[in-house]
């Protein structure tokens, strides 16, 4: 019974972390990295709020999905 109460709370504080997401700027940079390996150029990422991306493709999500990263050519 312990083993299986110790599980569950490891389980929900990694729950929690993982609900948290990532920095953006961690992000940002992962994606612009492998960008920059395919070749691409004459690209910017920015980071928006959630819904505010005009003009660009949404690229990913940060910050428990509050914020995203936008490219634009």
């Amino acid at each position: 019974m312990k083993n299986f109460l110790l599980a569950v709370g490891l389980l929900s504080i990694a729950g929690t972390a993982l609900a948290a997401g990532k920095p953006c700027e961690e992000l940002k940079g992962e994606i612009a990295a492998k960008l920059d390996a395919k070749g691409v150029s004459g690209y910017t990422l920015e980071i928006v709020d959630k819904g505010s991306a005009s003009g660009g493709k949404v690229v990913g999500t940060c910050e428990g999905g509050t914020k995203e990263i936008v490219y634009k050519r």
